[in-house]
């Protein structure tokens, strides 16, 4: 719990500065006194909006969720998937499988244009009938006109039932 505190204020810290990394280049989004609107609801609706692009079977639907510079790190693999490209190659094989997933238990925390939506989640395949209970972390910013995924890391839970 505390990583995910620290994980949590890390992100929501974002919206006054942005860290820099020696050698690495860091798109930043222009930051403005203004914050978007936002609440626990609105947040909670984006996960149902990429929900949603999974259920159609669209790679780049489920792409169109996340930032240019969005880090994804999936269950089902071991490499970060950090381009566009290299989400949609990822999501033309997940998709496969026709994943549905169902929130079980969350905390959504908000801050000036980002949020954290973390927490668990059942992922039940249509296509083997699996169903795959995990953890997820969901990070957002909003950039000027939609809320995007930043970062998005899923993990398969450890101790099964």
């Amino acid at each position: 719990m505390k990583l995910l505190t620290l994980v949590a204020a890390l992100a929501l810290a974002g919206c006054a500065s942005q860290p820099e990394y020696p050698g690495k280049t860091y798109a930043h989004v222009p930051r403005t006194e203004k914050c978007e609107p936002t609440s626990e609801k609105k947040i909670a609706a984006l996960f149902e909006r990429w929900n949603d692009s999974l259920g159609s079977g669209d790679p780049h639907k489920v792409v169109a969720n996340y930032a240019d510079d969005a880090i994804l790190l999936a269950t089902v693999s071991n490499q970060p998937k950090l381009t566009p490209a290299e989400r949609e190659k990822y999501f033309e094989t997940f998709l496969l499988n026709e994943p549905s997933g169902k929130i079980d238990l969350r905390r959504i925390y908000l801050g000036c244009n980002v949020a954290v939506d973390a927490g668990l989640y059942t992922f039940t395949f249509g296509r083997t009938g699996q169903v795959v209970p995990a953890r997820y972390t969901f990070t957002y910013r909003w950039d000027g006109e939609a809320w995007l995924i930043t970062s998005h890391h899923s993990s398969a839970l450890p101790e099964q039932k």
